[in-house]
């Protein structure tokens, strides 16, 4: 007998859901809440930014500039309370500071019945982000810990179960078995649900994800893989995740649709002069966001 499909959401009528995306705002290079906003929006929802830093462009460029915005979050989430804003799902990302997971913290109180979704970016192909320090690693993966869905590639899932990095991670040619145990142990820390992405093996033509968690069995979902790496895609993959479990979609339907979107957006990203620093071009298909509301 099949397992019962798993929404994780259920959208009601005409009513537009509230999403708390705390993310980085850049100026230049597509990622965070610039892919945020707009992939949400699409999907019929009320984006309610909390900025946790602005960059000038991404860190992929010389001589970015970051403003931490981790000293003003605390009242901004006050007044937020004060004016009795009510908030559907909590979607957090790039972290600026330690204390700013305090800050998600709160508005886990605030929004108890709340989504939590964490992309827990920090870190890629064996390498920690430029702007994270140890302590800020170690919240992000204390934060992980309690996500309905958490969302990480290779690298931060061996950091959040304090697994090697640098010279001793062992890339993204897992096995199988590999794969699914890293899910299992995700979920044994407290993630009701993993999306683990990224895995692609020497000499295939595909990039594979695994979702699984507490009420569903780890599955395998793949894409063609594009053999070009470009900044953003793991915002894009996200937030279009979250934006099929907010119009209502089956978790499993909704890691679909996010492979599937970014395979197309990389696509169309390769037509754009210089495709490879400007990060991930996604606006042509937002029609296809839209399309989850039919």
């Amino acid at each position: 007998m099949s397992e019962p499909a798993l929404h994780l959401y259920q959208r009601e009528g005409a009513y537009i859901p509230r999403v708390a995306a705390v993310h980085d705002l850049c100026g230049y290079g597509k990622c965070s809440l610039g892919v945020a906003i707009p992939v949400l929006s699409a999907a019929g929802c009320d984006v309610c930014p909390v900025p946790t830093g602005l960059f000038s462009s991404h860190t992929a460029f010389p001589g970015w500039y970051m403003h931490d915005t981790t000293a003003m979050l605390a009242d901004y989430l006050a007044a937020w309370k004060n004016i009795g804003v009510e908030i559907d799902a909590v979607y957090s990302g790039f972290l600026g500071a330690p204390e700013q997971v305090e800050r998600i913290r709160d508005l886990y109180a605030m929004y108890p019945s709340a989504l939590r979704v964490v992309d827990p970016v920090m870190a890629d192909h064996g390498k920690v982000y430029p702007t994270y320090t140890p302590e800020l690693c170690d919240a992000m993966a204390e934060l992980a810990c309690g996500a309905d869905i958490l969302t990480p590639n290779l690298t931060e899932a061996a950091i959040i179960l304090g697994e090697p990095i640098g010279e001793d991670w062992g890339g993204t040619d897992i096995s199988d078995a590999e794969a699914h145990r890293l899910v299992d142990a995700l979920v044994a820390k407290g993630a009701k649900h993993v999306v683990l992405k990224g895995i692609q093996r020497e000499g295939e033509t595909c990039i594979r994800n695994f979702v699984g968690g507490t009420d569903m069995e780890t599955v395998e979902v793949h894409n063609e893989y594009l053999p070009y790496m470009l900044h953003g895609t793991g915002d894009l993959y996200a937030s279009c995740l979250l934006a099929a479990v907010m119009a209502g979609r089956t978790l499993e339907e909704a890691v679909r649709f996010a492979g599937d979107f970014v395979h197309d957006a990389m696509i169309v990203s390769a037509q754009q002069p210089e495709f490879e620093a400007r990060g991930v071009s996604f606006e042509p298909l937002l029609g296809n966001v839209c399309e989850l509301l039919g």
